[in-house]
């Protein structure tokens, strides 16, 4: 199993060291490198990538500018040689995030963290479809994405509320809602992301899902019914 990479920085010497560190690890390919996020992007989206090593402060566009604009993203690995975006970068659900100067044990820890959660993945879409990883109260739980019924904003956290149990996870709703498959899940309201699936009867104001109440945005109800109605 070998990860295809993209390395994204606009300092060339730093775009190098990296590039170098991908070549001579075993299990890492490198599809490309780039110095701003437009060529990165186009990148992306022809090739299959599973791991970007991407710098943060570049000129026109930012690594989370480019990030933003991506329908499906790979897994990322932040390099930057500011600590400052570290929490934001936990927004992204980040792999991990590297300081510059970047020595080689570091990065091959970093490496091995991707590597873990790719095997993982793999596995759990043979065994009971895709799932993803989320963190809270400080351990990494595994949910399937098919067992989510819906999402809703609590403060600075989201709460994940699944067929088995909650999860209360440090990140905002429009990045966790980045990691969900746009044919399965819905925004129907600032606060809340539902399973279009799990919707058992809806009509203006809320939308059921077993005993629970969701609330409609005004402009939803269309959205939701021509969801529902898809083939």
């Amino acid at each position: 199993m070998r990860l295809n990479c993209v390395v994204v920085d606009d300092s060339t010497i730093h775009r190098i060291t990296i590039a170098k560190l991908v070549n001579e690890h075993p299990d890492l390919a490198l599809v490309g490198d780039f110095s701003n996020a437009s060529e990165t992007r186009s990148c992306i989206i022809n090739k299959n990538v599973d791991l970007l090593f991407l710098d943060i402060e570049m000129p026109v566009q930012t690594g989370f500018d480019l990030l933003d604009g991506l329908k499906s993203r790979p897994q990322i690995i932040f390099v930057s040689s500011k600590s400052d975006y570290a929490l934001k970068a936990f927004d992204y659900a980040a792999v991990d995030y590297l300081h510059k100067p970047i020595t080689k044990e570091r990065f091959n820890k970093a490496v091995q963290k991707a590597m873990d959660i790719f095997q993982l993945k793999k596995e759990g879409v043979e065994e009971e479809g895709e799932f993803i990883f989320v963190k809270s109260n400080l351990k990494n739980f595994k949910v399937y994405i098919n067992k989510i019924k819906w999402v809703e904003a609590f403060g600075d956290y989201i709460k994940i509320n699944t067929e088995d149990e909650t999860h209360l996870v440090l990140s905002t709703m429009k990045s966790f809602e980045s990691e969900l498959p746009m044919d399965k899940f819905l925004r129907v309201h600032k606060s809340y992301i539902i399973n279009i699936d799990k919707v058992q009867k809806f009509n203006s104001r809320f939308a059921e899902i077993g005993n629970t109440q969701i609330p409609l945005s005004r402009n939803k109800k269309e959205d939701l019914a021509n969801a529902l109605n898809k083939p």
